[in-house]
């Protein structure tokens, strides 16, 4: 008898997250299936398909193919999991509504009555569209470049109480930019973002900032995923086992970002947090230090603050474009919004709060030309302004990382 093949299809995959969340669900063969439009229709006919589930740009392409499409792929127009049943036909589900409802769920976000801003025409939007009206939705308003609902002329809903995001603005590797502006939409209540990848886009910072419900793409794509299996294998997934998964991916991914004033323990604290948690230590100023060939003060003297903040700048956007490490910043890396913005995205951030009297100057060049007070004074807000957990480190240094760990580990996302 051959053995079923399960996987991803699609044409680029390689940054799908896919394979570790079927195999936490206990699908070991699951493996990513990257074909050109030409190779769908031989690989769909073959009898030894078990379960795929079908990524972009082959949603809709896959469905010429199906003996029965499910009526809520109908209803949404595409299809994202496939299985080749005992009778030989092949199925076609939309499970991408199930992870949108999962996730509206999880973050008590409601539907009902109320009037919700799509962003984006495509296929997620079209399973936000779906999700929309099966909750109750008083009123869907689909937002595009060229509709007649569109960015130029979004202020005529300024009343929306929920807005989610179904375009690519944000996502990995361009992460920098969002959308919209919330501040021209006064009535939300709720932000949904359907990308994982940050785990918080620029979009979900500003959410956060306003004060509002929010929940980004992670909790649909493992629930969207978890209904794959249920399909694929007839069989039901407890909602225990999909937040352990959930909460398991997040912290896999998340960095562990240490900011705070020069001297303040970040490198000494990030080497015990490296050694706690077994993830790799990047130190941000040792790490220009690499790249530029020279030392710091070397840069500030030959080249002035403006050129090192600019090199820091560039350093922080490379470092945090990676996941699953320990990042220790440098005491000005929180100066600029955009490093501020580039450390949440993607990572739990820490601000080391310790005695002025503590801090070393030696080797640290505004360390020893200014007042410290005065550079506390000014930098605390920003520090405060990119932290997530305000952490008092006038303790021993181990104590600092273990009381850090433990926090990580108990958190679940944002």
């Amino acid at each position: 008898m051959n053995k079923k093949v399960y996987g991803l299809l699609g044409r680029k995959l390689g940054h799908s997250w896919s394979v570790p969340i079927h195999k936490a669900l206990g699908c070991e063969d699951y493996r990513l299936i990257e074909l050109e439009p030409h190779e769908l229709e031989g690989f769909l006919r073959r009898e030894d398909l078990g379960g795929l589930n079908v990524t972009m740009p082959y949603k809709r392409d896959v469905m010429p193919f199906c003996d029965v499409i499910d009526e809520g792929a109908q209803a949404i127009g595409s299809v994202n999991a496939l299985v080749r049943r005992v009778d030989g036909k092949l199925y076609g589900y939309n499970t991408d509504i199930d992870g949108f409802l999962y996730m509206l769920c999880r973050a008590n976000v409601t539907l009902f009555q109320k009037k919700v801003v799509i962003l984006g025409s495509g296929g997620a939007s079209l399973t936000a569209q779906a999700a929309a009206r099966q909750a109750g939705a008083r009123e869907p308003v689909v937002v595009s470049r060229s509709g007649p609902d569109n960015y130029d002329n979004l202020d005529r809903h300024a009343d929306a109480h929920v807005l989610v995001n179904t375009t690519p603005v944000g996502m990995w590797p361009n992460m920098s930019g969002r959308p919209v502006d919330l501040s021209r939409l006064p009535e939300l209540e709720a932000v949904l973002d359907v990308i994982y990848n940050p785990s918080r886009t620029d979009l979900l910072l500003q959410a956060k900032e306003c004060g509002l419900r929010r929940s980004g793409g992670l909790p649909m794509l493992v629930a969207q995923a978890v209904r794959a299996e249920e399909l694929f294998f007839d069989r039901t997934v407890p909602t225990e086992e999909t937040e352990k998964i959930v909460a398991q991916l997040w912290h896999d991914r998340t960095n562990i970002v240490l900011v705070g004033m020069p001297g303040c323990g970040k490198t000494t604290v990030g080497q015990e947090l490296a050694a706690l948690s077994g993830r790799p230590l990047v130190d941000l100023d040792g790490e220009i230090v690499r790249r530029a060939g020279r030392s710091i003060p070397d840069i500030f003297r030959d080249e002035g603050e403006e050129a090192f903040r600019a090199l820091e700048a560039q350093v922080l956007a490379d470092v945090c474009a990676k996941d699953g490490q320990v990042i220790a910043t440098g005491g000005g890396s929180v100066l600029r919004e955009d490093n501020r913005a580039a450390l949440r995205r993607t990572g739990r951030v820490y601000f080391l709060r310790r005695e002025l009297v503590l801090l070393p100057r030696d080797g640290r060049p505004l360390s020893q030309a200014g007042n410290l007070a005065e550079m506390y004074r000014a930098r605390r807000p920003l520090y405060q302004a990119a932290a997530d957990v305000v952490i008092d480190n006038s303790v021993a240094l181990e104590q600092t990382a273990q009381l850090i760990w433990r926090d990580f580990c108990a958190s679940n996302g944002d």
